[in-house]
């Protein structure tokens, strides 16, 4: 499939291509939709497999984007940017820099973020070249780490899934596997075992799953098993394609929510699951908060609003429950319905 066959799959939009051999900079910028106002989205720096592996993310991850904002009724459309991570030797600052220039040149069309692969302090080095770029430092005004927003709306949203599925006023006693304890995995175990709920763990990294295991009383199971775990809700919390169809025969749960982006391999991987009776928390949809704690930076950050906004993510997921329940459709296919409703 071509650059332009792919964005046609995915409904763009305009797709950037940047290369600088001289920083070693090779970096795809998608921006998505831009309808309901500029395009927000993190910057991915990751090795990928190719070329076209990086191309097909960054398409993917930027359409997430655009649903995800439209739900959380943010005025901001869909983007993404990835960095190919370079396979030699290279200065991370002069990259970084090079690729704020690219970002300050298109003019506020395209506002960056943290991701996998980078954090505050890029973030703050691409604010010297541009204005286009939020997740800074609480110390230079903006909203910090966003993981704990994303775990919170995570949260919710389970506790949502639960309400539906399982018919429990809360997470006392609900059995999660989490897959993936970095940053937000880590902050949702937090929520989740301060919410009574028990957990079993899985991460590539064994000290992160030793550590919320010690903090937080997690089993800890390898992670090539956690998705055979039994248990009331799987939570993917790492990278995309939790879900396929390798893995989905061997879930042993009623709910599927977490906070990893992409968690279906594909749209029939959500088909199944619903005929299979595990409800879906469709990602963009209870994966929100951390997008919607750093869209406040751009009208000057307000933590309540933020915290008040992340916390409305239980009555979205609750929503397309109870529709995919009503009209036996896939959660996934009723939350693009409403994305659609809502632009248009």
């Amino acid at each position: 499939m071509t650059i332009f066959e792919s964005m046609s799959t995915y409904g763009y939009g305009e797709t950037h291509l940047v290369r600088d051999e001289r920083v070693h900079l090779r970096a795809v910028v998608a921006i998505h939709d831009s309808r309901r106002g500029p395009a927000l989205g993190g910057c991915r720096f990751v090795s990928y497999m190719n070329e076209e592996a990086a191309v097909t993310d960054a398409l993917r991850l930027a359409r997430a984007m655009t649903f995800k904002a439209a739900l959380a009724k943010l005025p901001h459309g869909g983007g993404k940017s990835v960095i190919l991570a370079p396979t030699v030797e290279y200065d991370r600052s002069a990259l970084l820099a090079r690729f704020a220039e690219f970002i300050d040149d298109l003019g506020g069309r395209y506002i960056t973020a943290e991701d996998a692969g980078t954090g505050i302090a890029d973030m703050e080095l691409i604010r010297a070249r541009t204005k286009h770029v939020v997740g800074l430092s609480a110390e230079r005004g903006g909203s910090g780490d966003p993981s704990p927003f994303t775990a919170l709306g995570v949260r919710r949203g389970i506790e949502a899934c639960v309400a539906i599925a399982l018919g429990k006023p809360s997470l006392q006693g609900v059995h999660v596997a989490v897959q993936g304890v970095g940053n937000v995995g880590y902050h949702l175990c937090k929520e989740l075992a301060t919410a009574g709920a028990r957990l079993t763990c899985a991460d590539v990294r064994d000290d992160l799953a030793k550590t919320v295991a010690a903090e937080f009383g997690a089993a800890v199971v390898s992670a090539a098993e956690i998705h055979r775990t039994e248990c009331d809700v799987y939570a993917p919390c790492a990278l995309g394609g939790a879900i396929n169809d390798r893995t989905l025969p061997q879930l042993k749960c009623r709910v599927v929510a977490g906070a990893a982006n992409n968690q279906l391999a594909s749209e029939e991987c959500g088909t199944v699951l619903h005929e299979k009776g595990v409800l879906y928390a469709p990602d963009y949809a209870i994966n929100a908060g951390g997008l919607i704690n750093v869209a406040q930076e751009v009208a000057g950050y307000d933590a309540e609003i933020s915290r008040k906004r992340t916390l409305a993510i239980h009555g979205t997921i609750l929503e397309i429950a109870q529709r995919s329940r009503r009209d036996n459709v896939p959660p996934q296919q009723v939350a693009d319905a409403w994305v659609r409703e809502i632009l248009g």
